[in-house]
């Protein structure tokens, strides 16, 4: 049995979900693995997507480099997807959701191309990631999170904080 909980943050590109992971991260002694800065650093890939501008991740492989990570607990993992990893790996899924123009404006800012971040937008207004995670994991264990401000950010990593010190 693990001594402290695991913790996914996912949402949409952009809902702020690497500030929040790494803010948490530091506050409460936990590792933070950001799976697209992993895919990168390990070659954990199987090739670029020129249309969306990002590498088309190996899922077998992430786990399988995850797995010991992974088992004794105190990690924050942040990804947009969540479908693929192993229900067992977490205690609390926090799901981030950002209105429409807050995305847009910090996914111009990140240069995305203008089909990425229509995809992106749809994305979020079609609730896709939520969706996901309700039917990925237990629902009682899926948080959803306003991240449209300093203030939300702020008021998330308080209730997630008290989460974890509860845990």
């Amino acid at each position: 049995k693990r001594t402290r909980p695991n913790i996914l943050i996912t949402g949409t590109p952009g809902t702020g979900k690497t500030s929040l992971s790494a803010e948490l991260s530091s506050t409460h002694g936990m590792k933070h693995v950001d799976i697209s800065a992993l895919v990168k650093e390990k070659d954990l890939h199987d090739g670029w997507d020129e249309e969306f501008q990002c590498y088309i991740l190996d899922e077998d492989k992430v786990c399988d480099e995850l797995e010991d990570v992974m088992a004794p607990g105190g990690v924050i993992v942040d990804h947009h997807g969540c479908e693929w990893f192993p229900e067992r790996w977490f205690d609390l899924v926090i799901v981030l959701r950002t209105d429409t123009q807050s995305l847009y404006e910090r996914l111009v800012k990140r240069n995305y191309n203008d089909k990425k971040i229509e995809n992106n937008i749809d994305c979020e207004i079609m609730q896709m990631i939520l969706e996901e995670a309700m039917s990925s994991y237990k629902p009682e264990i899926v948080m959803e999170m306003q991240s449209n401000s300093i203030e939300d950010n702020e008021n998330n990593q308080k209730v997630i904080g008290e989460w974890i010190q509860a845990w």
